[in-house]
């Protein structure tokens, strides 16, 4: 393996504007707003403001799933955060979630508006608002958050990790791709020992852990993030292949994951949600 020696860390870090890379322009050292903008609110209880990212995916399947079951307390709004233009600084934003990261939710049910942020939260919150997607024995309760909280210390490896060094780096550094692709694998392997006994992460039930991984991981395993499924030979993972596919086949998965996408096919994209009848307008696109 070939080692780059042609950089020397200095003895105290200093922010350069001009590092480079795809998000370098959002990229900063320090928080908070750096504009003033107002959070557009709609009429129903609970103020979604995301990106169909992954993170975002978990939030809007969520919400589709709750829905599905009868709940009409999670009716919601789902407004578009265009990070690469640096919405999440907006000073709206930052006053729901002050580590300026989508998904962000602002839930307006009762007499004072709570916010929640942190993906994961939002899901755990949504589970104990709704009594659903989140077992009540304490074994399977605890499994579940096992795997909740697994998805969100193992993800970063995948996407600020592997996904960056792969395929967003100004430069290939083969130390770094070969570091966190062996991580990925290894997280892959972790999540097919698990479903090669249990149709879901937490046992036989759907739950919010699934909710959690799945944006992440089957997007993977079907090869769609950064153009790496042949590189990391996703199909060596047969039962995350499987349960990637009963996740995907479930009406709800598929509404929830066009929610605040604005890329792809058109048929696949729905900027932005207000009503369920949303998903049966064509975007423009295709109306045209």
């Amino acid at each position: 393996m070939s080692a780059s020696t042609d950089y020397t860390p200095p003895k105290v870090w200093t922010w350069n504007k001009a590092n480079g890379g795809q998000f370098a322009n959002i990229n900063r050292p320090i928080s908070g707003p750096t504009h003033e903008q107002a959070l557009p609110v709609g009429e129903h209880p609970l103020q979604l403001y995301s990106l169909a990212t992954p993170n975002g995916v978990k939030v809007t399947v969520m919400l589709e799933e709750l829905l599905a079951l009868g709940h009409s307390g999670a009716q919601y709004d789902a407004w578009l955060i265009k990070i690469n233009e640096g919405q999440q600084f907006g000073s709206g934003f930052v006053d729901v979630n002050p580590n300026s990261k989508i998904p962000a939710l602002l839930d307006r049910s009762g007499p004072q508006p709570i916010r929640v942020f942190e993906s994961g939260a939002i899901l755990l919150y949504l589970a104990e608002k709704f009594g659903a997607f989140l077992p009540t024995d304490v074994a399977t309760r605890t499994e579940c958050l096992c795997w909740l909280f697994w998805q969100m210390g193992s993800a970063p490896y995948l996407g600020g990790g592997f996904g960056h060094f792969y395929a967003y780096a100004p430069s290939k550094i083969e130390y770094a791709i070969d570091r966190f692709a062996m991580e990925v694998k290894r997280q892959l392997d972790v999540l097919n020992r698990r479903l090669a006994d249990n149709a879901y992460l937490a046992g036989e039930a759907y739950t919010i852990a699934d909710m959690a991984v799945w944006p992440w991981y089957g997007a993977l395993a079907k090869g769609l993030v950064y153009g790496a499924g042949e590189f990391l030979s996703v199909h060596e993972y047969p039962h995350v292949q499987r349960w990637t596919d009963a996740i995907a086949a479930r009406p709800a998965v598929q509404r929830g994951r066009r929610v605040n996408r604005t890329w792809g096919e058109p048929a696949d994209q729905l900027a932005e949600r207000h009503s369920a009848a949303d998903f049966d307008t064509p975007p423009p696109a295709a109306a045209a």
